[in-house]
């Protein structure tokens, strides 16, 4: 069963390109949706958030506005969040795995937003990139409601430019010419994939 790493930074198209890989047949890992399952009430993560970030939760779930604002700019507390909540997210992964399985799928598909960011391409046979021009990019994620140029900018400044990312993939899946360009695109990384003859070699370049 082949891993394929799909990323691209905030507002490039990377849920929609997931979801045409969806339609596709192919199982997708939605790194997000587990982490917004863990955040809600009752779920494994909101006890050692609140623990490790007292004031974190709200009504039983993780208040992600106020977490937002306790790691924002400090790497330590990044450091511990992550140690808090990729460990819940690996057991999730691991159910993921086992049904992709059991289902006979040829390969899975992991949405992973900072996937070169924390260097989990190397686990990967193939990475996909969605990217788009940068004002299209801009206007995507300004248009969503309470996001500023700030906050914006905070979130690039941790995330690899599109550039790099653009350099490190084996595929890539143009947004910024609509719906029906980019899903032509995903069902011919697919049929890539699937020729053994036509596979790139595993794992895109670190640098």
């Amino acid at each position: 069963m082949l891993m394929i790493g799909l990323t691209g930074s905030i507002g490039m198209g990377k849920s929609t390109t997931a979801t045409m890989f969806r339609e596709a047949g192919i199982p997708v890992y939605d790194a997000d949706a587990v982490v917004a399952d863990l955040y809600l009430k009752g779920g494994a993560a909101v006890e050692p958030l609140e623990a490790a970030f007292p004031g974190v939760t709200k009504d039983g779930a993780v208040d992600r506005e106020a977490l937002r604002q306790r790691v924002l700019g400090d790497d330590a507390a990044m450091a511990k969040l992550n140690s808090v909540v990729h460990p819940l997210m690996g057991a999730d992964r691991m159910a993921f795995f086992a049904r992709a399985e059991a289902a006979k799928a040829d390969m899975v598909v992991m949405d992973i937003p900072l996937l070169f960011e924390t260097g989990g391409q190397a686990n990967m046979d193939a990475v996909v990139v969605a990217s788009a021009p940068e004002d299209q990019q801009r206007a995507r994620v300004l248009a969503r409601p309470g996001w500023t140029a700030e906050r914006l900018d905070d979130i690039l400044k941790r995330q690899l430019h599109d550039s790099e990312k653009r350099k490190r993939a084996h595929f890539i899946v143009e947004t910024g010419h609509g719906l029906d360009h980019a899903r032509a695109q995903v069902h011919e990384i697919i049929a890539t994939l699937r020729d053994p003859a036509r596979r790139p070699q595993k794992t895109a370049p670190a640098t």
